[in-house]
């Protein structure tokens, strides 16, 4: 089965608006570990998250003390219902607002802690929810697929931190791609690997190793899913390690761009000052200090080959005599030192 096929539905997803995916709490906690010398005295906003049934909320307010935050929000879009995936009919929403409390040493239910009703339905882009972004400090959430692009432009607009969950071809929007770029997002730490969803009974499912039902839940895998933030970590400031020697035959060259066409970012030549097309699953081992995107923009040989806003290699131009490739980043290495291959 094709990667095309395996992910439609996620695409689907997107064209539809529906946008309900249940983080598991296992990738929340495996992703997050990484993070908390930055939660320290913030206050935390998930605000796609229903704090009764919300696995962040679950994850911060039982490491709420750990993590030594201020506070954490969360919100929901038009539910009110102790629903994993309402219907969102209803035209009002809760959130939710704690501080650490503890009741018998343990945290409170969001109804002990007390939910409190927003005057509209809780989408991120309201007067309200807009309001309870400004008083935080870092963003926490799964948001919807269909508005991704709008969601991460009012993170930066507002200047605020954030761990997001993403589909690994939001990295190719030109909005997105664009700070990615620029060095003002990047990938988090646990990326690609398969991460189970829980999704409504009636979502469609085409391919049945994608989808398994525990307890009664129905859940969706894709091995396409990313964590976007810009918090820093240690893994963004790691060298990939780079053995190969460039060759003409090996690493021909795009017939519309100078530069040469990589396969499989481990396979990058450590002797290459040039530009290189690479694929976008480079960016999870991107170190800035090791090398730079740059636009492919700059790098046309054919007056005739469009301007494209992305910068990327993409669509029918990024061809190789005269056959197309997938979709490639542009980089150019910095620094390198070329390492003998292991054998074991």
């Amino acid at each position: 089965m094709s990667k095309k096929t395996l992910n439609t539905n996620l695409h689907k997803a997107r064209q539809a608006k529906n946008d309900e995916f249940y983080t598991q709490l296992t990738d929340i906690e495996k992703e997050l570990s990484h993070y908390k010398k930055h939660f320290k005295g913030k206050v935390v906003l998930c605000n796609c998250d229903d704090p009764k049934v919300s696995n962040f909320f679950h994850y911060f307010s039982n490491k709420f003390g750990e993590l030594g935050l201020k506070k954490l929000i969360t919100t929901c879009y038009k539910n009110q219902n102790a629903d994993l995936f309402s219907e969102n009919d209803s035209e009002k929403a809760v959130y939710l607002e704690y501080a650490g409390e503890k009741q018998g040493g343990k945290v409170p239910t969001p109804e002990r802690i007390g939910l409190k009703h927003l005057q509209g339905d809780g989408d991120f882009r309201s007067k309200e929810s807009i309001e309870l972004l400004k008083q935080s400090d870092i963003v926490v959430t799964n948001p919807p697929f269909s508005l991704f692009r709008e969601y991460v432009a009012q993170l930066v607009k507002y200047g605020k931190q954030f761990v997001i969950i993403g589909d690994q071809n939001a990295t190719t929007y030109k909005e997105i791609f664009t700070l990615i770029r620029d060095n003002k997002i990047w990938l988090g730490m646990d990326n690609y690997g398969t991460k189970w969803f829980g999704v409504k009974d009636h979502y469609d499912i085409a391919t049945k190793s994608r989808v398994k039902i525990e307890n009664g839940q129905k859940f969706f895998s894709s091995g396409r899913i990313v964590w976007l933030t810009n918090l820093d970590t240690a893994k963004r400031h790691q060298d990939l390690i780079l053995y190969k020697k460039y060759s003409r035959k090996e690493y021909p060259k795009y017939d519309n761009y100078d530069a040469i066409n990589v396969d499989k970012y481990a396979e990058i030549p450590c002797d290459y000052d040039g530009a290189m097309g690479v694929p976008i699953t480079f960016l999870d081992k991107y170190n800035p200090d090791q090398f730079k995107i740059i636009s492919a923009n700059d790098i046309r040989t054919n007056d005739n080959t469009p301007f494209k806003e992305h910068g990327l290699i993409k669509d029918n131009d990024g061809t190789i005599n005269g056959k197309p490739t997938y979709v490639r980043i542009v980089i150019k290495r910095k620094r390198a030192t070329c390492k003998s291959r292991s054998k074991k």
